[in-house]
């Protein structure tokens, strides 16, 4: 009783440490966006600083999950919850990654005036958003039918990439010395396209985590 009631316990702070990363790397996320779309240089640089708080907090998660399967005798519900925070960890870390390429992106592209106004990248950041905090929704609530939702969206996100693709190209036609910008932007674009498929393995892990099914949901 007393081992169940101080796994129970660490099992909530694993939760919240894997919240609190997520939190982190949203807002990354966002502000990488707004900060390309602004020109904002100095917040570019901010959020790619802000990348090694998120491998700070994705190795001390990994640890403490570790240890707990180690010396707290989980039961197979509960290993599968530990397995699904150690892939939260991960996919949110990659996710991070994405947000610091963006402010690199950011940087890389200087003092250039933009070859279009950004319409569909910060779309495509809003859906993205709006995925990632419901599947941290549903992996806290413990909602297969909540994350099985989510990865329809990404039909969403993938049609604004397509776009963004094809309007690149067309600027292109137009002016070809802007190439290396427009390489830049499909970048940013594809890192947001990549952060929807990381939530959707996110999605599917919750979804095992609660029934014990293992599904693709793409």
């Amino acid at each position: 009783m007393v081992m169940r009631l101080a796994l129970d316990k660490e099992l909530i702070n694993l939760q919240n440490d894997v919240l609190a990363l997520g939190n982190l790397v949203e807002a990354m996320l966002v502000d990488s966006v707004r900060f390309l779309k602004a020109r904002d240089f100095a917040g570019s640089e901010r959020v790619m600083a802000q990348d090694a708080q998120v491998n700070a907090k994705r190795f001390h998660l990994e640890d403490q999950i570790l240890t707990t399967i180690a010396l707290q005798q989980p039961r197979a519900g509960d290993l599968r919850r530990l397995a699904a925070m150690l892939e939260f960890a991960s996919e949110l870390e990659r996710i991070g990654d994405y947000a610091k390429g963006i402010g690199k992106i950011n940087l890389m592209i200087g003092k250039q005036d933009l070859m279009k106004p950004l319409i569909d990248i910060p779309r495509m950041c809003e859906i993205c958003q709006t995925m990632l905090r419901q599947v941290l929704t549903a992996f806290v609530r413990h909602d297969a039918d909540l994350a099985r939702t989510i990865p329809p969206m990404d039909d969403d996100l993938d049609g604004l990439y397509n776009q963004v693709y094809r309007e690149l190209a067309t600027c292109l036609m137009v002016n070809p010395a802007q190439l290396d910008q427009a390489n830049y932007l499909l970048w940013a674009a594809h890192n947001l396209e990549r952060t929807g498929d990381r939530v959707i393995n996110l999605c599917e892990r919750v979804v095992y985590m609660v029934t014990g099914e293992l599904a693709e949901l793409n």
